[in-house]
């Protein structure tokens, strides 16, 4: 990567809460504009969900970059969606978009059915990376339809997506989940969020030894930090989101830009065949235990 990622400024003031990177300011940085590939992942087909914005970007860019193939399910932000699919035709590779909702099973079915298609028959890598949070301050005034809603999409469609990419899945391909690092330090405002990025550990943990076992499928994950995303001024207030990072061990929030590596390296069974059930930290230094 080149030039430092610069950390993101107080947002302006906004009429609504922006769903989208272009209402964001400043912009992230998630094109990997300095990335300089080397072919890591030449001839892959891969699937990324949540891919039209933030990490799910960077990730699906890197992936197309690197030489894959990508399609990205995201839930209803299409000009996001169509940028990430300009980018990644502009790294030389196809891509295919498709909105939908990961937590509804039939859905991700069916999605899989056409994502299949669209690859030529195959999924080389499974990016489970789509995620919703909804900022509750005390768990007595959390609805139910908030926990059921935030667990149908965070995790049960990590199994779905799984689910359904495995019969078409060559052995020793890989998975690769996004978790969080309040999976391992919690949060206070973020319960159920919280709740379901420790799942998605233990999911990772438990899926890693059946599939390698059986099929040599690595399954890992990232937990990232504070990261400058959509997700932020869509779950948060203008105040905490201007304070987002500030907390965080190296003072400011993470671009994903500096997340997607991660993920790159951990499709790579040339970088990381000998890595499976384990956890990346991209988190700007908080060291938390595994």
């Amino acid at each position: 990567m080149s030039d430092k990622p610069k950390p993101p400024q107080p947002p302006q003031h906004q009429d609504h809460q922006p769903g989208s990177e272009a209402e964001m300011t400043p912009r992230p940085q998630s094109s990997m504009e300095g990335w300089k590939a080397s072919g890591k992942l030449e001839g892959k087909k891969a699937i990324v969900t949540g891919g039209d914005s933030g990490i799910g970007r960077a990730v699906a860019v890197g992936f197309a970059k690197e030489g894959a193939d990508v399609v990205i399910l995201y839930k209803d932000e299409h000009e996001d969606a169509a940028e990430t699919k300009r980018l990644i035709e502009a790294a030389g590779r196809r891509c295919e978009t498709y909105a939908g909702d990961v937590g509804d099973s039939s859905f991700v079915k069916g999605f899989i059915t056409r994502a299949v298609a669209f690859l030529g028959g195959r999924i080389d890598v499974l990016v489970n990376n789509a995620a919703e949070q909804h900022e509750v301050a005390y768990l007595a005034d959390i609805e139910e339809a908030q926990v059921e809603r935030t667990f149908r999409t965070n995790i049960f469609g990590y199994f779905w997506m799984a689910k359904y990419a495995l019969p078409h899945m060559p052995d020793g391909g890989a998975i690769i989940n996004t978790t969080s690092v309040t999976a391992y330090r919690g949060s206070p405002q973020l319960v159920d969020y919280a709740s379901t990025k420790g799942a998605i550990v233990a999911f990772t943990r438990s899926l890693s030894q059946q599939l390698f076992e059986k099929r040599k499928i690595r399954v890992n994950a990232v937990a990232p930090g504070p990261i400058w995303t959509p997700l932020i001024p869509a779950s948060f207030n203008e105040e905490r989101t201007a304070q987002h990072g500030s907390s965080a061990k190296m003072g400011r929030a993470g671009q994903p830009d500096e997340v997607a590596p991660s993920y790159i390296f951990l499709a790579s069974e040339a970088d990381s065949s000998y890595i499976n059930g384990q956890v990346l930290h991209p988190n700007g230094g908080d060291v938390v235990n595994g």
